[in-house]
């Protein structure tokens, strides 16, 4: 079996011994090449080459947004595949400050339990097939957003520029600042859904392809929790800006049997695809990263679409 290991040496959790201890274990059950990303969109070109010379086998050691390069470089747009086009396995091992779809894979956050996760899922054998979302002509994996969410994303990302880390509590103090920004704004937000009646006047929307939507440490944020790899998407449209209804949602995010309800919230688990319309361009945020400014964004649910080293689901669900 030829394998591909990308690194991403400036994501925030990993380590060269990390490195050299998932490399030392792939490299001693397959044939095994590593590369190490030099820059935004380096994961992708990886992932391409990997395909062109159909290696079986992609690990990502990186956080999120090197999952989506990786995933975006090799894997062909729905309407492009032809069917013929070698695609490879893909194996995650968590790297960065949050790593949501690993972990919502049932993989684990420590990345030297998550390689013997690994080496042992591909002694048996076993993988696992799910499905992803698109947005426009680009694949996500666990969600996407528009509004709020976009803008503390864009913040982050100007903060990691700086120097400054992506920790759980820089994300919490930016959540805070961009909320009061983002509350003096008229909502401008139209979401359509097949089947549905059009829902407007909603300032942020969150678009999921699984649950939990993030984690703050150890604890997981269920926007949609009936909204899973093996199902359509969620959708999770908030209608007010008000401090008092903004804290209740929150708390309801954060319980353990999270199932949030709200006569200000727009929430629907299982949908095959939604269209967002602003009046004027609005962030948009792709798996954590933050993609620009956009006035329609078409999001699509594909299941069954990508092969992933990973346990397999737990079938008990929650009812939204």
């Amino acid at each position: 079996m030829r394998t591909l290991l990308i690194v991403n040496p400036n994501a925030t959790s990993t380590t060269p011994a990390t490195r050299d201890l998932l490399a030392h274990a792939l490299e001693s059950r397959t044939q095994l090449t590593v590369a190490h990303t030099q820059h935004r969109g380096h994961a992708a070109e990886l992932a391409q080459w990997a395909s062109t010379n159909e290696m079986d086998l992609i690990v990502v050691h990186g956080g999120d947004g090197t999952v989506n390069e990786t995933i975006n470089g090799f894997l062909p747009l729905p309407e492009l595949n032809d069917g013929q086009a070698w695609l490879p396995r893909l194996g995650v091992i968590p790297g960065g400050s949050a790593n949501v779809f690993a972990r919502a894979l049932g993989i684990s956050p420590d990345p030297v339990t998550a390689t013997n996760q690994l080496i042992d899922l591909l002694t048996l054998e076993r993988d696992r097939k799910i499905g992803l979302g698109l947005a426009d002509d680009r694949w996500f994996t666990f969600s996407a957003g528009v509004g709020l969410d976009a803008d503390v994303c864009e913040a982050i990302d100007n903060s990691r520029a700086s120097g400054h880390a992506a920790t759980p509590a820089r994300y919490i103090r930016t959540t805070v600042r961009q909320f009061f920004r983002a509350r003096r704004k008229d909502p401008t937000v139209r979401i359509e859904i097949p089947g549905f009646e059009p829902v407007g006047e909603v300032h942020y929307a969150f678009i999921t392809n699984a649950s939990p939507w993030t984690y703050l440490n150890s604890t997981p944020v269920h926007t949609n929790p009936g909204t899973t790899f093996e199902t359509g998407l969620g959708v999770f449209a908030v209608r007010s800006m008000s401090v008092a209804p903004t804290l209740l949602l929150a708390r309801q995010l954060l319980a353990a049997n999270g199932n949030p309800k709200s006569h200000n919230l727009f929430r629907e688990d299982d949908v095959p695809s939604v269209r967002v319309e602003t009046g004027e361009p609005i962030g948009l945020q792709i798996d954590g990263d933050f993609i620009g400014k956009r006035n329609v964004v078409d999001f699509t649910s594909v299941p069954d679409v990508l092969d992933v080293i990973a346990p397999r689901p737990n079938r008990a669900r929650i009812t939204p």
